[in-house]
């Protein structure tokens, strides 16, 4: 355990992602030993050789989830299993070892139990959880690599936008497309990111706050914002794209398409041109 505790910031105070728990959660990877070593030890730096695989070939995959205080004062994770889930999904896709999925769910919910103090309460806050696996053997060769660590860093925050819940400007991107078929937008993995960095650098300098980015074949139909799913409300129907492998299956869109068929909303998981949007725009029936 951390003898030396961090100072927590005011709820009114917290950005994303700048501010870290006391502890963290790892466990080791080893082709003979598989996974082994699950520990929960004070947050600290990891110590790695340059020759590291994750540096020279991006063999990383990581979740992002989130616990709640209630207003009972408990702290609830939101669907953590379909994240464990997801995890392991991009782990097949980057040739990373699977975990099993109650290592992975006790991992979570042990750490945040131990840090729930760090859980803020205010309307717009949580605790963010970053569940993350690297490669770590070092040497220089293009093959999966046999060694690995899994860790779990905690950070409190508030809201992603500088805009809070409010709208935001968002680029529809002609020059730039965020997957492809057969590619590895399906899994939660570091290169997809730094692929959009330029492509939100240039959005940002145009007053935009994201990226919506077209199809890689034909740059007609919408995908993806740059860190989001995207729905889109034509008259009474709510239409999304389908989860065709460019599109990283969100649990927030699993879970608005499950509560809006609940409650009879029309749904549509399909192809929708970006001319389809402007389209039901300019009739006024473009309703979200």
């Amino acid at each position: 355990r951390a003898t030396t505790k961090k100072p927590k910031p005011k709820d009114s105070e917290l950005a994303f992602g700048t501010v870290f728990t006391d502890h963290m959660f790892l466990a080791d990877f080893q082709e003979e030993k598989g996974w082994y070593d699950p520990r929960i030890e004070p947050y600290s730096p990891l110590t790695l050789d340059p020759a590291t695989a994750v540096f020279h070939y991006a063999q990383a995959i990581f979740e992002g989830l989130k616990a709640f205080r209630g207003g009972d004062g408990k702290v609830r994770l939101f669907r953590p299993q379909k994240h464990v889930e997801r995890l392991n999904r991009s782990a097949r896709r980057i040739c990373i070892p699977e975990l099993d999925p109650d290592f992975t769910l006790r991992s979570l919910v042990e750490l945040v139990k131990l840090e729930r103090d760090w859980v803020p309460g205010s309307v717009g806050t949580s605790l963010y959880v970053r569940p993350t696996v690297i490669a770590t053997e070092p040497f220089l060769g293009v093959r999966p690599a046999k060694a690995y660590v899994y860790f779990v860093i905690l950070s409190p925050v508030g809201a992603y936008y500088p805009e809070g819940i409010n709208p935001v400007k968002i680029l529809v991107m002609e020059k730039y497309v965020r997957a492809v078929p057969g590619g590895v937008g399906e899994a939660k993995t570091g290169g997809n990111y730094a692929a959009s960095l330029l492509p939100a650098e240039e959005a940002h300098a145009a007053g935009f706050t994201q990226v919506l980015y077209l199809d890689g074949v034909h740059r007609r139909y919408i995908e993806e914002v740059g860190t989001m799913n995207i729905m889109v409300r034509i008259g009474d129907e709510v239409v999304t794209p389908p989860l065709a492998g460019t599109i990283l299956g969100g649990v927030t869109r699993d879970s608005a398409l499950t509560l809006l068929r609940e409650w009879g909303v029309a749904v549509s998981e399909r192809q929708i041109g970006i001319d389809e949007v402007i389209a039901a725009a300019r009739k006024g029936t473009l309703r979200e």
